[in-house]
């Protein structure tokens, strides 16, 4: 046990006891009952992992390897015997990263046999730009950083470099210093399958004269010639699957039209507008809020057709399909999008024969799905709807990705250049089915009723399952931060935010108590939540510092996907504000589902 000094004034200090981490009572008598002579054997462990942690098929062959494992991961500790667990050493393995609280960290589990269609994909929106969407250096870096997490739709915005002669990367109309986009396209072939094998999608935002079209054909095919994709007709009747297109990139992006040249800074209100956010906003980003409350701020009147333009085509209104475009530019697009031409009834008109891909800004998606959501649901069983953030959104904000996600859009475009709560939970989201990008959507989403009836989001439905959630300590604070980090005078006071970002019935925010000057804080504390469409649930765990003279410190992160929680005692790692996980910082926790 070892001491923490905190400077109280010039000729004082408070002296903590800093003592090791120690496992909660009940714990020790789970021990106890699956040991013998303080000792737990084989016998013991695979009785333990079947009745406590859910794992009910695992054979005595497989708990000997969890056994040799977890042997093999605390050999440095030297608190065993030969093949025999004392209690810190069975605390020490439930604490540990064996002890995933999700199915699988790395193996791809879903179907991925069905069309695209039937699949959430990671989504990242101006995925060029480092930081702000108005101002910031566009670079191939957030590219690669975007693959090597997982993302695996990418999109570009081209436009004609100064000279007209070759093809920049930014974002239009704005003071985004440009980056090549050969590049761009290079940096994009050599990380493109670091992380997952399965496809990516290359959406393109276009504004280019043919001969420069032309040009990036060329770029293309030299860039990415080997592993890209051609549907070899315009018209699909259905997506590929992920699986028939591992390793594949694809893009994405209208059919050409003539160029004509727009002024590549244009003032517009929205540019200059800012958004004063709270304390709490600035710390660690905006609370996430239940569907319903969210579109309560929209008019339940139909928009009209003017309100469903997209912003990227805003420019592109008087033009006519091209005479004179590259054709090979044109065969590379091996999924169509359109934007939705006319009201909303227009563009939720479905042809069977042709599927494509729809563009929506978040606005307009909120606005539709107030009257519309089953029939965004029914488009979405077989066309791509792809949703991204309004232009307002100047410091690389984002919306909430559960609405899009609930009506079944495939691709909910993020900002990944900043941070906060709504991209935890895209983060969160796409933890599930190995890390691969690819989640295949929930049953419920893809189901056709006798009566042609889809899902209706906006529908009560009976409770399906409750999630019971037990927050017993946490640990590993006091290894990765420096002891004044949280507080000058003593150590952190500790708390837990516990909810679930679902549907709207299901979404809800709990806490704990606060735990007071301890770097391992044992709450010891229990929550229930009632789900009713369990498979879009996303639970949410958040540790702050509480702090009676200002905004509350934070402590760490992370969402998980409640579809593949893991049954029993885990060990919850958490990540910083921007998603990435703290070498220590862990909670112990119980799962379990009634």
């Amino acid at each position: 046990m070892s001491k923490q000094a905190y400077k109280v004034c010039c000729f004082f200090r408070r002296k903590f006891k800093l003592k090791e981490a120690e496992a909660p009572d009940e714990i020790k008598a789970l021990f106890g009952t699956y040991s013998e002579n303080g000792l737990m054997n084989v016998d013991h462990l695979h009785k333990f992992l079947k009745d406590v942690q859910g794992e009910d098929k695992l054979s005595l062959e497989e708990a000997e390897s969890a056994m040799e494992s977890i042997i093999k991961e605390l050999k440095h500790l030297h608190i065993f015997h030969r093949k025999l667990l004392n209690l810190e050493a069975f605390f020490r393995y439930l604490f540990s990263d064996t002890n995933y609280p999700l199915l699988s960290t790395h193996k791809v589990h879903h179907d991925m046999t069905a069309p695209l269609s039937h699949y959430f994909v990671y989504t990242s929106h101006n995925t060029y730009l480092t930081g702000n969407q108005f101002s910031s250096d566009c670079s191939d870096v957030p590219i690669i950083k975007a693959l090597e997490q997982g993302v695996r739709v990418i999109e570009l915005d081209m436009w004609p470099n100064s000279t007209k002669d070759n093809v920049d990367i930014y974002h239009g109309r704005t003071l985004t210093k440009p980056v090549d986009l050969i590049k761009c396209l290079r940096s994009i072939r050599k990380h493109a399958f670091v992380k997952s094998e399965y496809p990516v999608i290359l959406t393109l935002e276009d504004h280019l004269t043919p001969d420069l079209q032309a040009k990036v054909a060329e770029m293309v095919n030299q860039s990415l010639g080997d592993v890209i994709f051609c549907s070899g007709s315009e018209c699909l009747s259905e997506f590929p699957s992920p699986e028939s297109l591992k390793r594949r990139i694809i893009i994405s992006t209208k059919p050409p039209k003539e160029y004509f040249e727009i002024n590549n800074i244009k003032e517009e209100d929205d540019h200059s507008k800012k958004v004063k956010k709270s304390a709490e906003e600035e710390a660690w980003g905006k609370e996430v809020s239940d569907t319903s409350h969210h579109l309560k701020i929209y008019n339940e009147n139909e928009p009209d057709a003017a309100e469903f333009q997209e912003e990227e085509d805003t420019h592109e209104d008087s033009q006519q399909p091209a005479q004179n475009a590259a054709p090979k530019y044109k065969n590379l697009i091996a999924i169509h999008a359109r934007k939705g031409k006319g009201g909303i009834k227009d563009w939720l008109k479905i042809d069977w024969n042709n599927v494509t891909r729809i563009s929506l800004g978040e606005e307009k998606f909120e606005k539709a799905v107030l009257s519309h959501g089953a029939d965004i649901v029914r488009l979405t069983q077989i066309n791509l709807l792809r949703i991204f953030p309004k232009a307002m959104r100047l410091d690389s904000s984002n919306y909430n990705p559960i609405i899009g996600w609930s009506h079944g859009a495939q691709m909910v475009a993020l900002n990944m250049q900043g941070y906060g709560r709504y991209l935890w939970l895209m983060q969160g989201m796409f933890r599930a089915n190995g890390g691969c990008g690819y989640v295949k959507k929930p049953d419920v989403l893809l189901q056709i009723g006798p009566h042609k009836e889809v899902f209706d989001p906006k529908r009560s439905l009976p409770v399906k399952k409750t999630l019971k959630v037990k927050i017993y300590m946490g640990d590993g604070w006091n290894l990765d931060f420096d002891h004044t980090h949280f507080d000058m005078y003593s150590p952190p006071d500790f708390y837990v935010k516990v909810g679930i970002a679902g549907v709207s019935d299901d979404s809800v925010v709990k806490k704990t108590k606060i735990v007071k000057n301890n770097w391992i804080p044992a709450w010891d504390e229990e929550f229930e939540f009632q789900l009713r469409v369990p498979q879009l649930a996303l639970l949410r765990i958040e540790v702050h510092e509480y702090d009676l003279a200002g905004k509350d410190d934070f402590g760490g992160q992370t969402c998980l996907p409640v579809s593949e929680l893991r049954k029993g005692i885990r060990a919850v790692p958490l990540y910083n504000q921007k998603g990435e996980k703290y070498n220590s910082v862990k909670l112990l926790m119980h799962f379990d589902f009634v």
